[in-house]
Formats: structure tokens, C-alpha cells, sequence
């Protein structure tokens, strides 16, 4: 069985990630969508653990061998508890490149045996990213189009929005 391990922090998930990762459990017989339970890159975090393991489970509930998972540490840490062998990465432009491969080649120096992969975003998420989404909905623009529904939802109560 090959199990693959999608991290992010999904603050929170949008319609892009939801794409990947629905690509992703096409290839794989097992995917786990982990959540960071702390970012340290990303101080400025939305939701709480709670809500977003929430959000990720009711966005997702079509992918039947997809699991949400918390975890926190080193990615790599992670994988080799749960036994996986890839390790999945969306790429949304040139600009995530960079960081990704730096990121690729510290993972495999880690953990020689798991292996990395990057997917390109689909064409209509490319510019498409939490942080976007968060700015739009905090200045009172429709996301629908951006996140799945219950995502939406949990925006416009955030910053109390009324729906389009």
C-alpha cells in the first residue's frame, strides 16, 4: 500500500487545495492531508487547530482514502510514523519553486527513503492562496468562488459578512 502525506496549514483550505489533493488520492491508496498544528513561518494564523482539522474534514468528505491529521515537528518525523513513502507538494507558481525545492533536498537529506513530489496547481487556482482569500473575505469580498462551502461559511461568521 502506498501512502503519500500532503502537509499545509490550511488557514484555511482553499478550492486550490482541495483540487490537489483530490489529484493526489488518485495516485496513491492512502493520503494523509496533514495539518500544522503550529506554523512558525505563518504567525498571523486565522483558525485555530480545531477549526481547521474541521474545515479540511467537511471540505473533503467525497475522498474516501483520504485521512486529516494534526501533527507538529518535522514533516519528515511525520511521514515515517505514519508510514508513508511520498511526500506531496502543490506548487501554485514559479515562486513556490524555490522554497520547495530547498525544502525537497532537506527532506530527502532527512529521510533518504521518502520520496518528494510536487504538483502544479490547475490553471484556474494558480494565483489562488490562503493568504488571498483571507484578505479578500476581511474586507468584505465574496470567497465562494475561492473556498469550498464550509470554508465560506466559517469566513463570513469570522468577519461577520453577510452572504452573497
Amino acid at each position: 500500500m502506498t501512502v503519500a502525506v500532503l502537509p499545509a496549514s490550511y488557514d484555511p483550505i482553499t478550492s486550490g487545495h482541495v483540487d490537489i489533493i483530490k489529484r493526489a488520492a488518485h495516485l496513491f491508496d492512502r493520503l494523509i492531508v496533514a495539518v500544522y498544528a503550529h506554523n512558525r513561518r505563518k504567525k498571523n494564523v486565522l483558525f485555530g487547530l480545531d477549526e481547521r482539522l474541521a474545515m479540511v474534514r467537511e471540505s473533503l468528505e467525497d475522498v474516501q482514502n483520504a485521512d486529516v491529521m494534526p501533527f507538529e515537528g518535522l514533516v519528515v518525523d511525520f511521514a515515517k510514523a505514519q508510514g508513508a513513502q511520498v511526500l506531496v507538494r502543490g506548487l501554485r507558481a514559479i515562486s513556490d519553486f524555490e522554497y520547495e525545492y530547498q525544502q525537497a533536498n532537506l527532506n530527502r537529506k532527512m529521510s533518504p527513503s521518502l520520496e518528494v513530489i510536487s504538483m502544479f496547481a490547475s490553471l484556474e487556482y494558480g494565483p489562488l492562496s490562503s493568504s488571498i482569500v483571507k484578505e479578500i473575505a476581511e474586507n468584505g469580498g465574496d470567497v465562494k468562488d475561492f473556498v469550498p462551502e464550509p470554508v465560506n461559511r466559517r469566513l463570513r461568521e469570522k468577519y461577520g459578512v453577510i452572504s452573497r
